[in-house]
């Protein structure tokens, strides 16, 4: 009998031990990222994102583009769409305004141009279709990086997309490169674009699209020594010592910013080419220099995700901290010779914003502070003493604005010829 009971029980122990063996690496999988984990994690991200954008991906609503609204309302209403409060402390010039193209029968995506009393005074339509035939459909990517040129040409680029192309005043492709660009585009005063391809600085031509630098991040920069591994290999893991490993995304770079010759002499503890970079998962914002990625500096915070560092012209360097998770995003200003951290501009109620990721931000020669709150759909002009000046928002529908990926100003001088204008060619 004794003999039946314990053959009984084998299966019964060999089963119970099996749900413990897969309990314990069930546990070790996720803490470690070790198969299927990974796996498991993207399904079901898949699974969310296909369920809460459906409408988008059949082409019956962009909501991809879409969030709530910071004042919901009749778009009509007196708080949405441009409002100014100070307008004697309007920055003179124009505001460039990227994102969805509200007006759909002209093109998905679009880049609005506006003067200072807030009229539109033209606007480029993005057709990414023309850029990237054989790739996602427009309303799948996203357009983010952008650069205005004097001749009133544009440079754009796209998330999850593959082209960085140089467009005129009309949409038309004045050329085309090939590849993963994203978040930003920094031009330079050598004719050079600088951005992001995947995890790789690069240069590219401007009058050209020719890649003409390339910096890796994960085979220069992480190991240019001095302890890079330790700064920006934060998030990596040996296997078998094979080397490090990343999981997806370890980075998320998103800025890149070379130090111009007439900044430069605000920054003696750099070089005139010297890259400020930003890579959102470490919190880290760091200046390199451009051949070989060599540490001239780098803070990791107190910013949380950030994005958009700049070097300003007091030797100081900003940056547009999201403080994701705690409602109220922030322009901080980092002093790199001292290492002081302070608030760039104090807040008002109004004045306020928060986007939980992407933001851009830009300092202007009046001292306002021009701030692109993504994730509302909204862009605010600051004053020094933290007072609103401005604010626009691009609606929708009564609840819902365009998520605003960047908004740009240029002086009132900036374009060679004028503002832009698509104008048909007329033979002689």
């Amino acid at each position: 009998m004794a003999r039946s009971g314990g053959q009984n029980r084998g299966p019964f122990v060999f089963a119970l031990s099996g749900i413990v063996l897969a309990t314990v690496y069930g546990v070790l999988a996720a803490r470690l990222d070790w198969f299927p984990s990974p796996q498991i994690a993207l399904a079901e991200t898949t699974v969310r994102d296909l369920s809460a954008h459906w409408k988008n991906d059949l082409k019956l609503e962009p909501n991809r583009h879409l969030v709530e609204a910071y004042a919901k309302g009749p778009t009509a209403g007196s708080e949405r769409g441009y409002r100014v409060v100070a307008p004697d402390a309007v920055a003179e010039g124009y505001v460039l305004v990227a994102g969805l193209n509200p007006a759909q029968d002209e093109s998905f995506h679009a880049v609005t141009l506006y003067d200072a009393a807030g009229k539109q005074v033209h606007r480029w339509p993005v057709f990414y279709e023309r850029l990237d035939p054989e790739g996602n459909p427009p309303q799948n990517v996203m357009l983010h990086g952008m650069e205005v040129l004097e001749d009133g040409s544009l440079i754009v680029t796209f998330d999850v997309g593959n082209a960085m192309a140089r467009i005129d005043a009309c949409g038309e492709p004045m050329w085309i490169t090939s590849g993963g660009f994203h978040h930003s585009i920094t031009r330079d005063d050598k004719g050079l674009l600088w951005s992001w391809r995947g995890d790789d600085i690069v240069a590219v031509d401007e009058n050209t699209g020719e890649v003409v630098r390339d910096l890796p991040l994960r085979t220069r920069i992480l190991n240019a020594g001095g302890g890079q591994q330790g700064v920006f290999g934060m998030h990596a893991s040996t296997e078998n010592a094979a080397g490090l490993q990343f999981s997806a995304d370890p980075f998320h770079a998103n800025d890149v910013e070379p130090l111009t010759a007439d900044l430069a002499p605000a920054f003696p503890m750099f070089e005139e080419g010297d890259l400020l970079i930003s890579l959102r998962e470490l919190n880290l914002v760091a200046v390199i220099e451009p051949d070989e990625g060599r540490l001239r500096w780098y803070r990791h915070g107190p910013w949380h995700r950030q994005h958009d560092p700049d070097f300003e012209p007091d030797g100081t360097i900003t940056v547009f901290d999201n403080s994701t998770g705690l409602g109220r995003s922030r322009i901080r200003r980092v002093d790199p010779a001292t290492g002081d951290v302070t608030d760039a501009v104090p807040l008002r109620d109004d004045a306020r914003f928060y986007t939980w990721q992407r933001g851009k931000h830009q300092t202007l020669p009046n001292g306002n502070v021009l701030v692109t709150e993504a994730e509302r759909g909204r862009v605010l002009e600051i004053a020094p003493d933290g007072s609103l000046v401005w604010e626009r928002e691009v609606a929708w529908d009564d609840d819902r604005n365009v998520i605003i990926t960047e908004a740009r100003h240029v002086p009132s001088t900036f374009f060679a010829d004028g503002p832009p204008s698509c104008v048909p060619h007329r033979q002689s």
